[in-house]
């Protein structure tokens, strides 16, 4: 069997919105499919090795994708996407043949906790960032040597977007807002540091003003030259444009769920 992308769009028209798997044909190689799954939705977790199931694996982490197999699954690997789970891999089926195999589930999302007047202060805006895009995945660069970066950059950064980095590694949200593993300096002559972009050649920054980098507003810089300033932190302001459907520059609108699509290469 080839698999090619428009392959895979048939696969999952099949399937339609609810739950529901597939066996596929039995000369299809499941890396092939994974590699594909993994161009489009981003690195995937591994729910399944060698019969295995991760004791980690809970519900608000891809568990609704092994439901229909019970102790069947061989090797399962998952994408959070949207309000979706998509898993591929091998399973047994009822006569014990190790088959290949597509499998979707529904995705509960958990609701952004609002913000009370004032209460701005206190709140851990990358825990909320975390919440709202349903990361379960570990951290993806724990090791990261910040001290290293900042010496070579020439001032310290912001703590929120440090644990950013941390936590959700190369990729971006909702596969649209672009997350630099360091910042880019090439704004540096007007005040500037880059820390993400988006597909519409907007660059959020930070206005690199004092010593003190957790105070550094944000700053758009749009395609067309125009800066635009926020007085909030990084996570803070990336959880705003993801469930506010009334700030400037939201995605909102575009998205009704929220997930961060990881660029690291699966194996």
């Amino acid at each position: 069997m080839e698999l090619i992308q428009a392959t895979v769009d048939d696969l999952l028209a099949r399937l339609g919105p609810g739950d529901g798997y597939l066996y596929l044909a039995g000369d299809l190689d499941p890396q092939d499919l994974t590699d594909l799954l993994s161009d489009r939705y981003g690195a995937p977790r591994t729910l399944v090795l060698d019969g295995f199931t991760d004791p980690t694996v809970d519900e608000s982490g891809g568990a609704a994708l092994l439901a229909p197999f019970e102790d069947r699954a061989v090797k399962i690997r998952a994408w959070a996407y949207g309000d979706q789970w998509v898993g591929t891999g091998t399973v047994r089926d009822a006569e014990g043949v190790e088959r290949p195999v597509l499998v979707i589930a529904h995705r509960e999302m958990p609701e952004p906790l609002a913000v009370a007047p004032g209460e701005d202060g206190d709140v851990d805006w990358m825990e909320r960032l975390r919440r709202i895009t349903g990361w379960t995945q570990p951290a993806q660069r724990p090791d990261v040597d910040w001290a290293e970066v900042e010496s070579r950059l020439g001032t310290a950064l912001p703590g929120d977007y440090k644990r950013m980095v941390e936590t959700f590694g190369k990729g971006a949200f909702d596969g649209y807002l672009g997350l630099n593993q360091e910042p880019w300096t090439h704004l540096r002559e007007d005040g500037l540091l880059i820390w993400a972009g988006t597909e519409h050649e907007d660059l959020y920054c930070w206005r690199a003003d004092g010593d003190d980098p957790d105070r550094w507003p944000v700053v758009v810089r749009s395609f067309d030259g125009e800066d635009v300033s926020f007085e909030c932190r990084a996570a803070e302001f990336v959880c705003r444009i993801l469930i506010d459907p009334c700030h400037r520059f939201t995605m909102a609108r575009y998205f009704d769920t929220h997930w961060f699509m990881n660029y690291r290469e699966s194996v």
